[in-house]
């Protein structure tokens, strides 16, 4: 047997939730079909198959006779290289455009022969009802075939035969015409949802300017390969990730990050897909080929969480799910109780049952979530917030107390060698020890420490195999000399080595705010290294407005008490200093008892303390690490964009609710009309239809929704 393996489909046609709904049921009755996600916000279908029990044809063959299209992701006229369904396009042009015209037709039709021969009023009606029903009818089946019984098309099939068999025709023909609007309106409204990632992809130009020695060609920007170079002239969009190797210039990354201030870029600088060169001339090395750089790796995430369902969405499943069949359960009872109980009359309560038929569809409820859920990751990725699923965007409106790491996240993450210190030797010589120990670190100490050794052109110590690092406490490597650490005081007090007049000097350089840390030979102290980081431009204002919005926060770091106390004076946020990496986990579980957390770090050295929390948010700027770590990242690298996060959940909650309200309300409000004969079947279906637009418009106000903006 072949092992499972993972196929990713993009399927048109899909409106609702619904219809996904239908799909996921079929697939499931597949032999050899494990997981299957279906989205409609990304118009896409995950599954895992054995491909030896059921063939990826076969899979494609049964979407494809449940009335939808299966597509590979990058064929030409599926929804990710067209439109989503056709409605991007002329909506005539679109099968459920032709329909609505045909059924249409057929409609007027009718009502010019019954003014002409009224002897035949009912039959014109009849025959509209009954062609424009074909369609619906054949997917009715096809659905009840694979698993699906209670399907809307079920509903209309059932309450179209049954009007025409009670003598309503006409009303019979209304209700499929006016079906086929609501399903083409719904489709529009789908397709305008899925807009919100693709206006992201249509950030990447489609050309570049490459240069080969000394020609410039224009290429497709698709086929730019690491290492080539390009140059980028004023009001060009930057092709593809990469970094600076000659020119100086503005560029505008609000596209991709969200930061609206121009950022400086020259020599060296790290340049992104998608962002606008403002005023000079650049020579850009690619870094990532087009299918890698951080658009498209943006777009491949937004469209993932997308198809993964929130918590509410699955809860309204599962209720859609026992919700349809008691609405036909009392739909029957709606038809045989008034006339078997008080001797009702049959064609009037029959007639009143089909319409409760009409009203029970669950599309607008099921929906409500998934679309808000959709607009809100979208709206987020388009401002540099970068949300992993519903399940995340969910738990950020919940979260009482938001925890920051401190350097890095609080602060710049660049700090800079204020001070050296020689105990037993020169000041040249801590120094050049220190940076030989921490050159293979990431941290930004250590990068801090071999920055100002090689601003005083020292020459660095030959280390003998790669340095060792003990989380929290010190970084080790064999020099010539011996074993020299870089540690903390801390860590230093505890081997017994920090001396009490090296003790005291460590104190009066933490009072003013610094970082310190001790540099050792075996048990001999060297010397100390004082750092000093500075806090963000916005981390006060940031963090001002989470507490405006009623949470709690706090800086966990392994930094000395006393340089945590300084920042957080600073920056008026609670502290809890000199703490190891598993102390920051008991801390982190602590928190967590009184209510969600959220965990904000740089996505370098806060690994498991993103994943403790109940949602982890890295700050990286863009970066790799930013990108794959933790359940969301702040693009725009701001303190400020985790409250923005927190709004944007909020307003989705707000979205979601008032999206159930909606559909359920409408449903009601038809349901009491129905039973005391005020709502002709021609009005029942826009319940489903006319809440299905509804909640659907209502969620599209997500993606112009701008969290940065002050609540009025």
């Amino acid at each position: 047997m072949a092992a499972a393996s993972a196929l990713k489909l993009r399927i048109e046609g899909m409106d609702c939730g619904s219809c996904a709904a239908k799909i996921e049921t079929a697939m499931r009755r597949l032999p050899g079909v494990a997981d299957v996600e279906v989205s409609v916000a990304a118009a896409s279908m995950s599954i895992t198959v054995d491909e030896d029990r059921t063939s990826r044809e076969a899979i494609r063959a049964k979407v494809d006779s449940l009335g939808f299209k299966a597509l590979d992701p990058a064929a030409p006229g599926s929804v990710s290289a067209h439109d989503h369904g056709g409605h991007d396009g002329a909506w005539h042009a679109s099968t459920k455009g032709r329909l609505v015209l045909a059924t249409g037709a057929l409609l007027a039709a009718a009502w010019g022969l019954s003014f002409a021969e009224p002897g035949w009023a009912e039959w014109p009606y009849v025959a509209a009802a009954a062609l424009g029903l074909v369609p619906i009818l054949r997917r009715a089946v096809a659905g009840a075939l694979n698993g699906t019984p209670f399907s809307i098309e079920t509903l209309m099939s059932v309450a179209a035969v049954g009007a025409i068999a009670i003598g309503e025709a006409p009303e019979a023909a209304v209700v499929v015409f006016l079906f086929a609007v609501g399903e083409l309106l719904e489709g529009v409204a789908a397709s305008r949802a899925r807009a919100g990632v693709k206006t992201l992809v249509d950030l990447i130009p489609r050309t570049a300017r490459r240069i080969r020695g000394a020609t410039v060609e224009t290429v497709a920007a698709a086929d730019l390969e690491v290492g080539d170079l390009v140059l980028v002239r004023p009001g060009d969009r930057i092709p593809s990730d990469g970094s600076v190797v000659d020119g100086a210039s503005e560029v505008n990354e609000a596209p991709i990050t969200g930061e609206s201030r121009p950022v400086l870029k020259e020599t060296g600088s790290s340049v992104y897909a998608g962002s606008v060169n403002a005023n000079g001339e650049l020579r850009v090395s690619i870094t990532k080929a087009a299918a890698d750089n951080t658009i498209a790796r943006i777009v491949h995430m937004v469209e993932e969480a997308q198809a993964t369902k929130a918590p509410t969405a699955r809860f309204i499943e599962r209720f859609s799910r026992l919700y349809t069949p008691a609405a036909m359960l009392l739909a029957l009872a709606v038809v045989v109780g008034p006339p078997l109980l008080a001797g009702g009359d049959w064609q009037t309560w029959i007639y009143r049952g089909l319409a409760v038929l009409l009203i029970a569809c669950p599309c607008a409820l099921v929906i409500s979530t998934p679309a808000a859920v959709a607009s809100g990751l979208a709206s987020g990725a388009r401002r540099g917030l970068l949300i992993k699923g519903g399940a995340a965007l969910e738990t950020l409106g919940r979260v009482k107390t938001v925890a920051f790491d401190k350097t890095g996240t609080l602060t710049v993450g660049r700090p800079k060698v204020v001070e050296v210190v020689g105990v037993e030797t020169s000041v040249e010589t801590v120094l050049a020890k220190a940076a030989a120990v921490e050159r293979g670190s990431s941290h930004p100490l250590a990068a801090a420490i071999v920055e100002e050794a090689e601003a005083r052109a020292l020459d660095l110590p030959r280390t003998f195999g790669g340095s060792i690092a003990t989380p929290g406490k010190a970084m080790t490597a064999r020099l010539s000399s011996g074993f020299v650490s870089v540690g903390s005081p801390r860590h230093a007090s505890e081997e017994g080595f920090l001396t009490p007049e090296a003790a005291a000097r460590v104190a009066q350089l933490e009072a003013r705010g610094d970082t310190v840390v001790v540099v050792s030979e075996g048990k001999r102290l060297l010397g100390l290294v004082a750092l000093k980081d500075r806090p963000r431009e916005d981390a006060a204002a940031g963090l001002a407005r989470l507490r405006s919005l009623g949470l709690r926060t706090i800086m966990l770091t392994g930094d000395n008490a006393r340089a945590a106390a300084a920042i957080a004076g600073e920056l008026g946020v609670e502290e809890r200093a000199e703490l190891l990496p598993a102390a920051k986990l008991e801390a982190i579980a602590e928190l967590r008892g009184a209510g969600p957390i959220a965990m904000v770090g740089d996505g370098v050295n806060d690994a498991p303390a993103l994943a403790a929390a109940s949602v982890g948010v890295a700050m990286g700027g863009g970066t790799d690490v930013a990108l794959e770590t933790a359940d969301a990242a702040l693009l725009k690298d701001r303190v400020g964009g985790v409250a923005e996060l927190v709004v944007l959940s909020r307003a989705t909650l707000s979205n979601i609710w008032t999206n159930v309200a909606l559909a359920l309300g409408l449903k009601g409000a038809f349901l009491v009309a129905t039973l005391v004969g005020a709502t002709p079947l021609w009005m029942a279906i826009l319940a489903d239809t006319g809440a299905t637009v509804l909640v659907t418009a209502n969620a599209l106000r997500l993606l112009r929704f701008d969290p940065a903006r002050p609540a009025r």
